[in-house]
This record gives C-alpha cells, sequence and structure tokens, in this order.
C-alpha cells in the first residue's frame, strides 16, 4: 500500500497539475432539477493520473477518502433530492471564493470544510456534509472540467437512478452532467479514491 502511494504520488507530481480549479462566484438558492432531463450517466474512457492535489489531500485526510461501503447508484427520493439542494445552496452561500495562492504546492490544495476556497473546496465540503448525512461514498465523487473560458474547474457529481446529477458552485441549480456548461476531463472512482477515469 505504501509503496502503490509512494508511485502515484511520483507519477502525479511528474504530470503535474490537469486541474487548476479556480474559484468561481458562490450561487444562490438551489432550484428543481430539470425534469426534461433523460436518465443519463458519464461514461468512463479509461483509467489516468489523478490530481496530484487530490493525493495529498487523501494522505493528510483519509477519513475523507475512505469507502464506506455503500451503493454506487442512489435510489433518489424527494426527501434525497431536498438534501442535495440543502447542501448545494448551503456550501455555496456560505463559503467564500478564493483561489489558492501560487505560492502553494502547485498553486493547488485540496482542503474540506474551510470558510474559503476554490471550486474544489467547494465540492469536497458538498461530499463530506452529504456522507455525514448518510449518503454513499460510492455515489459522490469529484470530477474536473473546464468552464466555457478554459478555466480548470471542479464539481461533485451523484450517481442517482435520475442520472448523474452536478452540484456546481458557479450555480444555483442542480443538473444531469449533460445539461452543464463544462467540458468534462476526469472522473474519480467510486470505490478507491486513488483511482480516476479520463472522460
Amino acid at each position: 500500500m505504501k509503496k502503490t502511494f509512494v508511485t502515484l504520488l511520483a507519477l502525479t507530481f511528474t504530470a503535474g497539475n490537469a486541474c487548476s480549479a479556480f474559484a468561481a462566484g458562490p450561487a444562490g438558492f438551489a432550484r428543481g432539477l430539470n425534469d426534461s432531463s433523460a436518465v443519463s450517466y458519464i461514461s468512463e474512457k479509461g483509467k489516468i493520473i489523478p490530481p496530484f492535489a487530490q493525493v495529498l489531500f487523501c494522505a493528510q485526510n483519509p477519513a475523507e477518502c475512505r469507502d464506506n461501503n455503500g451503493l454506487s447508484v442512489v435510489a433518489l427520493t424527494d426527501e434525497q433530492m431536498l438534501q442535495l439542494k440543502n447542501v448545494n445552496s448551503t456550501v455555496n452561500r456560505t463559503m467564500i471564493g478564493r483561489n489558492d495562492s501560487s505560492s502553494e504546492l502547485n498553486g493547488d490544495v485540496w482542503k474540506v470544510n474551510v470558510r474559503s476556497g476554490d471550486c474544489e473546496d467547494f465540492a469536497l465540503t458538498k461530499r463530506s456534509r452529504l456522507i455525514a448525512m448518510g449518503w454513499s461514498s460510492r455515489a459522490l465523487r469529484i470530477a474536473t472540467a473546464y468552464t466555457p473560458s478554459g478555466e480548470g474547474h471542479a464539481v461533485l457529481v451523484v450517481r442517482t437512478d435520475k442520472g448523474d446529477l452536478v452540484l456546481d458552485n458557479r450555480k444555483s441549480s442542480i443538473k444531469n452532467w449533460r445539461d452543464t456548461d463544462l467540458r468534462w476531463d476526469k472522473i474519480q472512482s467510486g470505490t478507491d479514491p486513488y483511482v480516476w477515469y479520463r472522460l
């Protein structure tokens, strides 16, 4: 295990930081999911080196990267949809969007449950809060992408029987992954935080 971690750490450091994950402005209250979206799931295209900052985050916060052996697909009830909306809107309203300092490692440090941070910090905080409410870690995955302006971005993707839903700190609504304005890059495995897939 230790040798695998060191190997991954070395590989991710040499690969650099693929997702610069800029802070985007927080959104307001969550609105309803677009009902016209058909059920759709993100299709992984093969394993890829995880973001270097994510490997360090898991090394420093092992409890946040632990698999809780839950379901990979959540059967979404009205109550659970309300939980998603509440967590999304609360984190978006209460966290202050702020880019990592360029003096920090690779200009990107992943943090959870902080008062301010950039996009992956929003995503990690939402994931952590949902897990604390009893959600399966396997259905809550961090994904990296690019915004229409080409900025690196990170979001929380929730796998449900209604499709893969995106909780984004730039948006007030929860959308199906196909209905976002993002150009997808990679996504975390549901069962192993050190495994990522190309999209």
